[in-house]
């Protein structure tokens, strides 16, 4: 049978904090169970502090103008709040579920609002660590009240939830909760991406706390680097590069790997990586349906020596699209050959203003890779690729030869 804390308390005998505790103590030694404990000190907290509501009623100012109708002084209700929250964390049940995650992230809020003792809060830090896959990001927002702090919100607090919780042992830490967490963290770097006064070191800190095997794709990572680098205009080469190497560009889904081609505030490098990588995926998923579509059946024992039936073929439709795909990546890449040919036409440029003809040259250095990274993605035309210079093999010579002659035909009418 279930209770709620309404069956057990009046409203009116909340407004006694020493009754509340003596009658709590009272019900803990019947043995009753810690779940049902719990939603007595929520209801009783709540009821005494608007702020550990859920907010879905109206929210309670902090400041002057919320105790304007109070006799008491702003500093009196302050102790006065500070001693309630260090009675609440004082008679939590120790069981891990027995209070949800949010309430405690709540009560965590207050309790660096009014500066309670570091213990206590410590002890709020690691009841929530133990529980932080049930967290959602509104709770987890908790605005920084230290004046030393230059973001909005306490980084540096979901920093250390996060190591308590990837401190714990395997068994109490399941793969869901840790997939819950990533994601949950990764939301949550979005969020703080936006404050200007965000510290690159906090930014990756936060990122690289859970290991890559968390992010089953890295999508939502490659939002909060995109939203930091947009709000961050001031970043480095060497800073967008080393923020950059957080994500893997195999677990990129095909509409962010659009995105991250497309993108002038990532790195060179990066783009490159992001092309080459959705390229092989093509080439791998368009290898294993043409392998499955027209491989040799095979003898089966159950059947008696008969060959099972092929596997499905592809329809025209699939293919149209896969080729519109190989299409489009390709024009990427000779999108960014294109660039970095005018840039490297432009470091020449500056080279010979300042050193004149030396022996380096820059073309054997740096056109041959490209071409080589160019022959990863297919056969490239050549003669569409304006300002492309490569090297050309006996074999480009004889298909330019090819297709320079004139048919027998079209020569026998113009005779």
């Amino acid at each position: 049978m279930h209770f709620s804390a309404e069956c057990w308390f009046d409203d009116t005998c909340i407004l006694d904090m020493d009754y509340f505790v003596k009658t709590l103590s009272g019900i803990k030694a019947k043995g009753v169970h810690p779940e049902l404990i719990g939603s007595i000190i929520t209801h009783y907290a709540s009821k005494w502090l608007p702020d550990l509501s859920t907010g879905e009623g109206p929210e309670v100012l902090i400041g002057p103008k919320a105790f304007e109708d109070s006799p008491e002084s702003v500093t009196a209700l302050w102790m006065k709040k500070r001693f309630f929250v260090e009675t609440l964390v004082g008679i939590l049940p120790p069981e891990k579920d027995s209070i949800p995650c949010n309430f405690l992230l709540r009560l965590l809020r207050v309790a660096n609002m009014v500066r309670v003792e570091p213990t206590y809060r410590a002890d709020l830090e690691k009841r929530i660590s133990w529980q932080l896959d049930q967290a959602t990001l509104k709770e987890l927002m908790i605005p920084s009240f230290v004046h030393t702090c230059g973001t909005l919100l306490d980084v540096e607090l979901v920093l250390r939830l996060v190591k308590r919780f990837m401190s714990l042992d395997e068994g109490v830490r399941s793969g869901t909760a840790l997939i819950k967490v990533a994601k949950l963290v990764d939301n949550y770097l979005a969020e703080a991406a936006v404050d200007g006064n965000l510290t690159l070191s906090e930014f990756i800190g936060l990122a690289s706390a859970l290991p890559e095997h968390a992010r089953s794709t890295d999508d939502a990572l490659y939002r909060a680097i995109d939203t930091y680098l947009k709000a961050h205009p001031g970043v480095t080469k060497q800073e967008r590069k080393s923020v950059c190497r957080l994500i893997d560009s195999r677990k990129l889904s095909p509409e962010a790997s659009l995105h991250a081609a497309q993108n002038e505030r990532l790195p060179v490098r990066a783009v490159i990586q992001v092309v080459l990588s959705e390229q092989t995926k093509l080439n791998n998923k368009q290898r294993i349906d043409w392998s499955g579509s027209f491989v040799s059946g095979t003898r089966s024992p159950n059947n008696q020596g008969l060959i099972e039936p092929p596997a499905r073929c592809m329809s025209k439709r699939e293919m149209n699209v896969q080729q519109i795909e190989i299409k489009r990546l390709k024009e990427d890449v000779l999108r960014l050959q294109s660039r970095c040919m005018a840039m490297q036409a432009q470091i020449e440029k500056l080279l010979e203003k300042k050193r004149g003809t030396g022996l380096f040259s820059w073309k054997k250095i740096i056109v041959p890779s490209l071409v080589n990274k160019a022959d990863k993605f297919g056969e490239v035309d050549r003669e569409t690729d304006v300002g492309f210079i490569g090297r050309q093999t006996p074999v480009d010579m004889k298909t330019r030869l090819v297709r320079g002659r004139t048919p027998n035909k079209w020569r026998k009418s113009l005779s």
